[in-house]
């Protein structure tokens, strides 16, 4: 393999796109499913690229790796999805060294997610690390990095509380009924229309609670037959909404039609009914509020209930920041230590050499020489020139590639690396 000769001159790369520049057709071009996924790694492979991952999701592509020029990586994106080089330069993003560093730390911690704070990401970026890994296209670098980062965001999870209260609508739906309908195990929810929302909320309801209860009704009965399948709930005819409205507790509505599909005048009650409509516009007419028993939630009350969570969020970023500053220093210095290391090791060497040379000359010269003496002095003037050189490569302020290549130079010296 020629590893070698790449890892001397390569750089560290973040390249890809997110929702931040990129509208959804667009991030749908390069998105990279199981199977693009594993063509990218076995290109890099043949391409001689020691490590990179990749990571796709419905809100960002990236590859994370090291290349001699991005342009290799953005090669690899572009060939296995369908989006262009012209289109990437459009929307996309290059980071290097440091930047792909910091950039890698905000995107695993949720600080770069479109929901602050959202840690789904962070098991996508082990996983995409695992599958790089069992391909041999991992390095120390890529793992010690991956680490630093899965541990910011524990760390960040644990101690802050940037990923505190309800930010999607459906799960706000959710929280909502579990804080307002007492003993929801025992009541029956009525789902109508399969709308997005309402399929998120059905399964925010059916994770969090005993779904014997919950039946789904669906203008197209194909629809939620497909979503009830996956489910396992209830599926009833649009004839019988009447009726079951008067079975249900809670009337979740979700449909996508363009006038009111629940009003006063289908509701014949026995019992106290929530009704929450997460449609838009809305399906249910205002009216029903004059049905005794009736309590009507719309989208906008839940949206804002999201939108204080998210600003709320939002008070915690310099907490998360603090935590990721203080991981990545630790890394920055163990990559800088890792960087200098043979070329300290190798300036040792040579000044030893010079100085058993300089003892040899002297033992002969001088007759009553004091072998331990001189073995002791040379090797604390040895052991401080070589401390000045380390403390110069460990500045943050020194180029560090530059500096070793002087010290190489003037001692004529040739680290392992090369």
């Amino acid at each position: 393999m020629e590893h070698g000769n790449i890892s001397k001159h390569s750089t560290f790369y973040a390249v890809g796109l997110s929702y931040k520049k990129a509208d959804a057709e667009m991030r749908g071009k390069f998105s990279l499913d199981d199977n693009a996924k594993s063509n990218v790694l076995s290109q890099a492979q043949t391409e001689g690229i020691e490590a990179l991952i990749v990571t796709s999701t419905c809100n960002r592509t990236e590859i994370y790796g090291f290349a001699q020029h991005p342009f290799q990586l953005i090669k690899l994106l572009c060939e296995n999805s369908q989006g262009t080089v012209e289109d990437f330069q459009k929307v996309a993003y290059v980071y290097k060294n440091q930047e792909a560093v910091s950039h890698m730390f905000r995107v695993g911690t949720g600080l770069d997610s479109q929901i602050l704070g959202d840690f789904e990401i962070i098991s996508q970026i082990k996983s995409a690390f695992v599958e790089s890994k069992n391909r041999h296209l991992a390095n120390a670098f890529m793992e010690r990095l991956v680490n630093a980062v899965i541990q910011a965001s524990k760390r960040i999870k644990n101690e802050t509380e940037i990923s505190s209260g309800a930010t999607s609508v459906s799960f706000a739906a959710v929280r909502y009924i579990f804080n307002n309908v007492e003993d929801i195990a025992n009541k029956n929810i009525l789902l109508f229309g399969t709308g997005k929302i309402g399929r998120n909320t059905c399964e925010n309801l059916v994770k969090h609670t005993k779904h014997e209860q919950i039946t789904l009704i669906n203008r197209t009965k194909d629809k939620a037959e497909r979503l009830a399948r996956k489910l396992d709930v209830i599926v009833k005819d649009y004839v019988d909404l009447q009726l079951e409205i008067q079975k249900a507790d809670v009337l979740v509505v979700a449909t996508g039609a363009q006038n009111p599909t629940v009003d006063k005048a289908i509701l014949n009650l026995k019992k106290p009914l929530l009704i929450l409509d997460l449609s838009i516009p809305k399906n249910v007419n205002e009216n029903v509020q004059n049905v005794q028993g009736v309590s009507l939630v719309h989208m906008d009350h839940l949206s804002q209930m999201t939108d204080e969570t998210l600003e709320n969020r939002k008070k915690h970023i310099p907490a998360a920041e603090a935590i990721i500053e203080e991981i990545k220093e630790e890394f920055i210095a163990w990559t800088k230590q890792r960087k200098f290391a043979p070329t300290i090791h190798a300036l040792k060497e040579k000044l030893n050499s010079i100085k058993d040379g300089e003892l040899n000359v002297q033992r002969k010269k001088i007759a009553n020489f004091d072998e331990e003496q001189a073995e002791l002095i040379s090797a604390r003037i040895i052991q401080k020139i070589t401390n000045h050189f380390a403390n110069h490569l460990k500045d943050d302020n020194t180029m560090v590639d530059e500096s070793i290549e002087w010290i190489e130079k003037i001692f004529q010296i040739e680290t392992s690396s090369k």
